[in-house]
């Protein structure tokens, strides 16, 4: 149980309930934060990290090919934090295939997450980033899936707590505030995320991930809302002209880390110790998006260097669709080309003799996948030592 060592928090205080029971209730985010010499480098270093992937994705001939499997990766590895086991081949089979076969669920969690982004990104020229926002992405987060009985798009009325299943309140890693806090404190954080501060909005966006987790305003879903709020600040920020930047990842890989610096803040008010954590995520991140698109740059023009010779203005098409949805099926061609069943087969026949498609007859129909943009798409990103990044091959 870790009520004790809330007690003496500078970020916030515990409020006793009349069940009996503590709650932490944090304080109004910061507005100015003074940064020491490290975190100043570390920002730099993210900072640059996040030029150099939004001059990437200016100079790619089509970046848009890109932000639909990067989006489905986030959504896949944010859903992994919360226990789903979808791997993103799942999920684009899932999305592909006429049966929609699912049994546990997983792949369908997922879809819903990539829905929620891309509706989040949509709304952005409508809506500031504000309670109404996160409703809608919540709303869309749980809609036919496990949680769509925990009040999709409306704010808990309830007590929840953070916790290994089936461990009670009293012993709880960490209790939110109570219901009839979170509207007043959510309007704080709808404040601070749209207000013009003098604050690097990097350090702005750590600060205010941290608050809606703190918070924890549904009773299902605060993990993802959170990590999708990350991407859409700092779109809204313009600080990226395209959706490539995304933390899941980082935050998957190093779950232990994400929830000790987290509690570290509510617990002794050390914001250093998280952002630093945050923007080393930022500089990762953004060092793997930046390499990853690249190479599916490479892997573009080696397949439209095999197109050579076919004049067909489907082949283009249907290899741009690819790159945004490596798993088709001839039907499924069909309708977005607008062509006949049989000149669909012919068409993907012809890519699987390139040796751009490899055809699975397992199910039915068929699937196509595009392998090459699959493997890159999936490759697990590590540091080396000397600081070198590198990409690892698929086992």
């Amino acid at each position: 149980m870790t009520i004790p060592l809330l007690r003496n928090s500078p970020v916030g205080r515990l409020v006793k309930v009349p069940a009996g029971y503590e709650t932490f209730v944090p304080d109004p985010l910061p507005r100015q934060l003074d940064l020491d010499a490290p975190l100043v480098y570390a920002l730099d270093k993210a900072s640059r990290a996040v030029s150099l992937l939004a001059g990437i994705g200016e100079t790619l001939p089509n970046p848009y090919l890109l932000i639909r499997p990067f989006m489905r990766r986030e959504a896949v590895l944010s859903s992994r934090i919360e226990g789903t086991q979808a791997s993103l081949s799942d999920v684009f089979i899932f999305d592909a295939s006429e049966a929609r076969r699912d049994p546990a669920g997983d792949a369908r969690e997922v879809a819903n997450y990539a829905a929620a982004l891309e509706h989040g990104l949509q709304r952005l020229g409508e809506l500031s980033l504000s309670v109404r926002l996160m409703n809608e992405l919540h709303a869309r987060l749980l809609a036919g899936v496990r949680g769509e009985d925990k009040t999709p798009g409306q704010l808990r009325t309830r007590q929840v707590w953070i916790a290994d299943r089936g461990t009670t309140i009293e012993q709880a890693r960490f209790v939110p505030p109570p219901a009839e806090a979170v509207r007043d404190l959510l309007g704080d954080l709808e404040q601070f995320l749209n207000e013009e501060l003098q604050m690097p909005p990097l350090v702005q966006a750590a600060l205010a991930h941290y608050q809606f987790e703190a918070i924890h305003p549904y009773l299902d879903g605060n993990g993802r809302v959170g990590r999708l709020l990350i991407i859409l600040f700092l779109c809204a920020k313009d600080v990226l002209t395209t959706p490539l930047l995304y933390l899941s990842a980082y935050f998957e890989r190093l779950r232990s880390d994400y929830y000790d610096r987290l509690f570290g803040v509510s617990a002794t008010g050390d914001w250093h110790a998280w952002l630093a954590f945050f923007l080393r995520g930022v500089e990762t991140q953004a060092k793997d998006a930046a390499a990853r698109s690249r190479r599916l740059h490479h892997v573009q023009t080696e397949y439209r260097a095999r197109f050579k010779g076919i004049r067909s203005s489907n082949a283009t098409r249907l290899l741009d669709e690819l790159f945004m949805a490596p798993v088709i099926t001839a039907p499924g061609a069909a309708r977005l080309l607008g062509v006949t069943l049989a000149a669909a087969h012919r068409l993907l026949e012809r890519l699987v003799a390139l040796g751009v498609v490899v055809e699975d007859r397992s199910m039915r129909p068929r699937l196509y996948i595009a392998r090459d943009l699959l493997w890159e798409l999936e490759r697990p990103f590590v540091e080396e030592q000397g600081g070198q990044i590198s990409l690892l091959s698929p086992q």
